[in-house]
Protein backbone atom coordinates (compact mmCIF):
# COMPACT_ATOMS: atom_id res chain seq x y z
CA UNK A 1 0.00 0.00 0.00
CA UNK A 2 1.15 3.85 -0.73
CA UNK A 3 2.97 5.46 2.07
CA UNK A 4 1.57 8.96 1.97
CA UNK A 5 4.94 10.44 3.49
CA UNK A 6 7.12 9.10 1.04
CA UNK A 7 4.46 10.36 -1.58
CA UNK A 8 4.94 13.92 -0.60
CA UNK A 9 8.37 13.61 -0.49
CA UNK A 10 8.75 12.28 -3.81
CA UNK A 11 6.51 15.06 -5.14
CA UNK A 12 8.13 17.45 -2.86
CA UNK A 13 11.56 16.50 -4.49
CA UNK A 14 13.65 18.47 -1.82
CA UNK A 15 17.28 19.33 -2.45
CA UNK A 16 19.85 21.32 -1.03
CA UNK A 17 19.88 24.90 -1.92
CA UNK A 18 23.00 25.56 -0.29
CA UNK A 19 24.53 24.52 2.53
CA UNK A 20 27.25 26.96 4.79
CA UNK A 21 29.81 25.48 7.48
CA UNK A 22 29.10 28.14 10.88
CA UNK A 23 31.24 28.49 13.49
CA UNK A 24 31.08 30.89 16.50
CA UNK A 25 33.32 31.71 19.53
CA UNK A 26 33.29 33.94 22.48
CA UNK A 27 30.11 36.00 23.20
CA UNK A 28 27.86 36.91 19.90
CA UNK A 29 24.62 36.79 18.56
CA UNK A 30 23.00 37.58 15.02
CA UNK A 31 19.78 38.44 13.88
CA UNK A 32 18.43 37.22 10.69
CA UNK A 33 15.70 38.48 8.94
CA UNK A 34 12.46 36.73 7.07
CA UNK A 35 13.43 34.19 4.59
CA UNK A 36 10.60 32.55 3.92
CA UNK A 37 12.28 29.53 2.77
CA UNK A 38 12.83 26.45 4.54
CA UNK A 39 15.97 26.07 6.11
CA UNK A 40 17.86 23.76 8.48
CA UNK A 41 20.88 24.05 10.89
CA UNK A 42 22.56 20.63 12.21
CA UNK A 43 24.49 21.59 15.21
CA UNK A 44 28.09 19.56 14.87
CA UNK A 45 29.57 20.65 17.69
CA UNK A 46 29.24 22.50 20.99
CA UNK A 47 25.64 24.78 21.55
CA UNK A 48 23.85 28.02 20.93
CA UNK A 49 20.73 29.24 21.58
CA UNK A 50 17.53 29.67 18.87
CA UNK A 51 15.20 32.49 19.68
CA UNK A 52 12.30 32.65 16.88
CA UNK A 53 9.63 35.84 17.30
CA UNK A 54 7.13 34.28 18.68
CA UNK A 55 8.17 31.01 19.96
CA UNK A 56 10.62 30.54 23.73
CA UNK A 57 14.47 30.39 23.05
CA UNK A 58 15.65 27.00 22.69
CA UNK A 59 18.54 25.40 23.10
CA UNK A 60 20.47 23.54 20.19
CA UNK A 61 23.55 21.22 21.28
CA UNK A 62 25.44 18.86 19.10
CA UNK A 63 23.47 16.55 17.61
CA UNK A 64 20.61 17.90 16.98
CA UNK A 65 18.37 19.24 13.81
CA UNK A 66 16.54 22.29 13.26
CA UNK A 67 14.25 23.08 10.42
CA UNK A 68 12.25 26.23 9.95
CA UNK A 69 9.55 25.24 7.15
CA UNK A 70 8.99 29.16 6.52
CA UNK A 71 12.04 30.88 8.27
CA UNK A 72 10.91 33.99 10.02
CA UNK A 73 13.07 36.22 11.16
CA UNK A 74 15.08 34.60 14.36
CA UNK A 75 18.29 35.24 16.79
CA UNK A 76 20.85 32.88 17.31
CA UNK A 77 23.40 33.65 19.85
CA UNK A 78 25.92 32.22 22.80
CA UNK A 79 24.36 31.64 26.17
CA UNK A 80 25.70 35.13 27.49
CA UNK A 81 24.38 38.40 26.25
CA UNK A 82 25.77 40.18 23.11
CA UNK A 83 24.46 42.78 20.72
CA UNK A 84 23.12 41.38 17.60
CA UNK A 85 24.91 41.61 14.23
CA UNK A 86 22.13 42.18 11.66
CA UNK A 87 21.84 39.37 8.72
CA UNK A 88 20.24 38.84 5.41
CA UNK A 89 19.57 35.36 4.80
CA UNK A 90 19.73 36.27 0.92
CA UNK A 91 22.75 37.52 0.71
CA UNK A 92 24.39 34.76 3.14
CA UNK A 93 22.66 31.89 0.78
CA UNK A 94 24.53 33.29 -1.71
CA UNK A 95 28.52 33.23 -0.06
CA UNK A 96 29.66 29.50 -0.44
CA UNK A 97 31.91 29.50 2.29
CA UNK A 98 32.48 29.55 6.42
CA UNK A 99 30.01 31.77 8.23
CA UNK A 100 31.64 32.79 11.90
CA UNK A 101 30.22 34.63 14.34
CA UNK A 102 31.80 36.29 17.34
CA UNK A 103 35.65 36.10 17.45
CA UNK A 104 37.18 35.63 14.30
CA UNK A 105 40.53 33.58 15.44
CA UNK A 106 40.79 30.47 17.00
CA UNK A 107 39.63 27.27 17.60
CA UNK A 108 35.17 27.56 17.09
CA UNK A 109 33.41 26.65 20.23
CA UNK A 110 30.73 26.06 18.08
CA UNK A 111 30.25 24.32 14.98
CA UNK A 112 26.99 24.09 12.43
CA UNK A 113 25.81 23.36 9.03
CA UNK A 114 22.81 25.25 7.62
CA UNK A 115 20.92 25.87 4.62
CA UNK A 116 18.34 25.68 2.88
CA UNK A 117 15.92 23.79 0.73
CA UNK A 118 14.25 24.49 -2.68
CA UNK A 119 11.99 21.75 -4.18
CA UNK A 120 11.85 20.97 -8.04
CA UNK A 121 8.32 19.42 -8.27
CA UNK A 122 5.48 20.54 -6.39
CA UNK A 123 3.88 23.39 -4.03
CA UNK A 124 6.26 24.07 -1.65
CA UNK A 125 3.48 25.15 0.53
CA UNK A 126 3.11 21.45 0.91
CA UNK A 127 5.87 21.13 3.75
CA UNK A 128 4.33 24.21 5.33
CA UNK A 129 1.09 22.29 6.09
CA UNK A 130 2.53 19.41 7.64
CA UNK A 131 5.15 21.23 9.76
CA UNK A 132 5.07 23.23 12.58
CA UNK A 133 7.10 26.67 12.54
CA UNK A 134 10.18 25.27 14.11
CA UNK A 135 10.97 21.74 14.50
CA UNK A 136 13.74 20.88 16.68
CA UNK A 137 14.84 17.30 17.13
CA UNK A 138 16.97 16.04 19.97
CA UNK A 139 17.80 12.82 21.20
CA UNK A 140 17.22 10.16 17.79
CA UNK A 141 19.74 8.16 17.14
CA UNK A 142 19.11 7.82 13.68
CA UNK A 143 19.67 11.76 13.33
CA UNK A 144 22.53 11.85 15.31
CA UNK A 145 24.26 9.42 12.54
CA UNK A 146 23.14 11.33 9.82
CA UNK A 147 24.67 14.58 11.55
CA UNK A 148 27.86 12.72 12.26
CA UNK A 149 27.81 12.02 8.29
CA UNK A 150 27.36 15.51 7.33
CA UNK A 151 29.74 16.38 9.62
CA UNK A 152 32.20 14.13 7.58
CA UNK A 153 31.56 15.00 4.55
CA UNK A 154 32.05 19.03 5.92
CA UNK A 155 35.39 18.46 6.95
CA UNK A 156 37.32 15.72 4.57
CA UNK A 157 35.63 17.52 1.57
CA UNK A 158 36.25 14.16 -0.83
CA UNK A 159 35.35 14.01 -4.61
CA UNK A 160 30.99 13.60 -4.78
CA UNK A 161 30.85 15.41 -1.56
CA UNK A 162 28.46 18.24 -3.03
CA UNK A 163 26.33 15.29 -4.16
CA UNK A 164 26.17 13.13 -1.18
CA UNK A 165 25.34 15.96 1.59
CA UNK A 166 22.56 16.67 -0.86
CA UNK A 167 21.17 12.98 -0.52
CA UNK A 168 22.26 13.46 3.47
CA UNK A 169 20.30 16.70 3.90
CA UNK A 170 17.29 14.96 2.01
CA UNK A 171 17.14 12.35 4.58
CA UNK A 172 17.78 14.66 7.34
CA UNK A 173 14.68 16.30 6.19
CA UNK A 174 12.30 13.12 6.14
CA UNK A 175 13.58 12.13 9.69
CA UNK A 176 12.46 15.91 10.96
CA UNK A 177 9.07 15.05 9.24
CA UNK A 178 9.00 11.43 11.30
CA UNK A 179 9.91 12.90 14.43
CA UNK A 180 7.60 15.49 14.02
CA UNK A 181 4.48 13.19 13.37
CA UNK A 182 3.13 13.30 17.12
CA UNK A 183 0.23 14.20 18.61
CA UNK A 184 1.70 17.85 19.48
CA UNK A 185 1.84 18.11 15.38
CA UNK A 186 -1.03 20.85 13.88
CA UNK A 187 -3.19 19.51 12.29
CA UNK A 188 -2.17 18.06 8.67
CA UNK A 189 -0.82 14.60 6.97
CA UNK A 190 1.65 14.06 9.82
CA UNK A 191 -0.70 13.89 12.55
CA UNK A 192 -3.11 12.03 10.87
CA UNK A 193 -0.66 9.23 10.04
CA UNK A 194 -0.32 8.34 13.87
CA UNK A 195 -4.27 8.26 14.42
CA UNK A 196 -4.73 4.57 14.08
CA UNK A 197 -8.55 5.38 12.74
CA UNK A 198 -7.40 7.69 10.06
CA UNK A 199 -3.96 6.35 8.93
CA UNK A 200 -5.91 3.42 7.00
CA UNK A 201 -8.38 5.29 5.32
CA UNK A 202 -5.16 7.83 4.35
CA UNK A 203 -3.37 5.56 3.06
CA UNK A 204 -6.23 3.95 0.70
CA UNK A 205 -6.33 7.90 -0.56
CA UNK A 206 -2.88 7.09 -1.78
CA UNK A 207 -3.14 4.11 -2.84
CA UNK A 208 -5.86 4.36 -4.86
CA UNK A 209 -6.10 7.75 -6.10
CA UNK A 210 -8.40 7.00 -9.23
CA UNK A 211 -10.73 5.56 -7.37
CA UNK A 212 -14.12 7.25 -6.87
CA UNK A 213 -13.86 7.53 -3.49
CA UNK A 214 -17.27 8.85 -0.77
CA UNK A 215 -17.06 9.78 2.96
CA UNK A 216 -19.44 7.18 3.60
CA UNK A 217 -16.24 4.27 1.68
CA UNK A 218 -13.38 6.19 3.80
CA UNK A 219 -15.75 5.79 6.85
CA UNK A 220 -15.59 2.69 6.45
CA UNK A 221 -12.07 1.97 5.68
CA UNK A 222 -11.41 3.50 9.00
CA UNK A 223 -14.26 1.86 11.32
CA UNK A 224 -15.69 4.71 12.08
CA UNK A 225 -19.45 6.21 11.65
CA UNK A 226 -19.78 8.60 8.71
CA UNK A 227 -20.20 11.77 11.01
CA UNK A 228 -17.46 10.93 13.67
CA UNK A 229 -14.97 9.75 10.58
CA UNK A 230 -15.94 13.56 9.15
CA UNK A 231 -15.08 15.26 12.56
CA UNK A 232 -12.23 13.27 13.22
CA UNK A 233 -10.76 13.65 9.81
CA UNK A 234 -11.45 17.57 9.81
CA UNK A 235 -9.90 18.27 13.16
CA UNK A 236 -6.86 16.28 12.79
CA UNK A 237 -5.80 16.13 9.45
CA UNK A 238 -7.01 20.01 9.00
CA UNK A 239 -9.32 20.36 5.93
CA UNK A 240 -12.73 17.90 5.04
CA UNK A 241 -12.05 14.53 3.77
CA UNK A 242 -13.22 15.36 0.17
CA UNK A 243 -11.32 18.53 0.41
CA UNK A 244 -7.95 16.79 0.88
CA UNK A 245 -8.78 14.10 -1.80
CA UNK A 246 -9.26 17.33 -4.08
CA UNK A 247 -5.94 18.51 -3.16
CA UNK A 248 -3.84 15.30 -3.72
CA UNK A 249 -5.68 15.04 -7.06
CA UNK A 250 -4.49 18.19 -8.09
CA UNK A 251 -0.61 18.11 -6.64
CA UNK A 252 -0.21 14.51 -8.88
CA UNK A 253 -1.96 16.29 -11.98
CA UNK A 254 0.07 18.99 -11.69
CA UNK A 255 3.30 17.03 -11.26
CA UNK A 256 2.30 14.64 -14.36
CA UNK A 257 1.18 17.92 -16.60
CA UNK A 258 4.79 20.17 -15.70
CA UNK A 259 6.54 16.70 -16.48
CA UNK A 260 4.72 16.58 -19.64
CA UNK A 261 4.28 12.61 -19.68
CA UNK A 262 0.76 12.44 -20.17
CA UNK A 263 -2.26 13.87 -22.33
CA UNK A 264 -4.49 16.04 -20.32
CA UNK A 265 -7.22 13.21 -20.63
CA UNK A 266 -4.64 10.25 -19.15
CA UNK A 267 -4.24 12.85 -16.79
CA UNK A 268 -7.72 13.25 -15.59
CA UNK A 269 -8.46 9.53 -15.90
CA UNK A 270 -5.49 8.77 -14.05
CA UNK A 271 -6.55 11.16 -10.92
CA UNK A 272 -10.54 9.72 -10.73
CA UNK A 273 -12.19 11.94 -12.97
CA UNK A 274 -14.54 10.37 -15.66
CA UNK A 275 -14.03 13.18 -18.09
CA UNK A 276 -11.56 15.59 -19.30
CA UNK A 277 -14.01 18.38 -19.17
CA UNK A 278 -14.82 17.81 -15.31
CA UNK A 279 -11.04 17.31 -14.71
CA UNK A 280 -10.25 20.55 -16.63
CA UNK A 281 -13.08 22.59 -14.61
CA UNK A 282 -11.80 21.38 -11.55
CA UNK A 283 -8.35 22.23 -11.85
CA UNK A 284 -9.18 25.83 -13.28
CA UNK A 285 -11.12 26.05 -10.29
CA UNK A 286 -8.48 24.48 -8.20
CA UNK A 287 -5.06 26.17 -9.66
CA UNK A 288 -6.33 28.85 -11.44
CA UNK A 289 -5.20 28.04 -15.01
CA UNK A 290 -6.22 25.62 -17.46
CA UNK A 291 -4.51 21.73 -17.50
CA UNK A 292 -3.44 22.75 -21.07
CA UNK A 293 -1.78 26.33 -20.27
CA UNK A 294 0.06 24.40 -17.05
CA UNK A 295 1.47 21.73 -18.97
CA UNK A 296 2.77 24.17 -21.48
CA UNK A 297 7.04 24.36 -21.19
Amino acid sequence: MADPLSEVIRLLHPRAAFANPISGKGNWAVHYTEFGLPSFCVMLEGSCLLTVEGHAPVAVSAGDFVLLPTTPAFTLSSFAPAPAVQMDPHQVASVHREVRYGEPEGAPQMRSLGGSFVFDCADPGLLVSLLPTVVHVRDSARLSQLVNMVGEECVIQRAGSEFVLSRLVELLLVEAMRSAATGDAPAGLLRGLEDERLAPALKQIHARIGHAWTVDQLAKVAALSRSAFFERFTRVVGIAPMAYLLGWRMQIAKQLLAENRLAVGNVAERVGYGSTSAFSVAFSRYVGVAPSQYARP
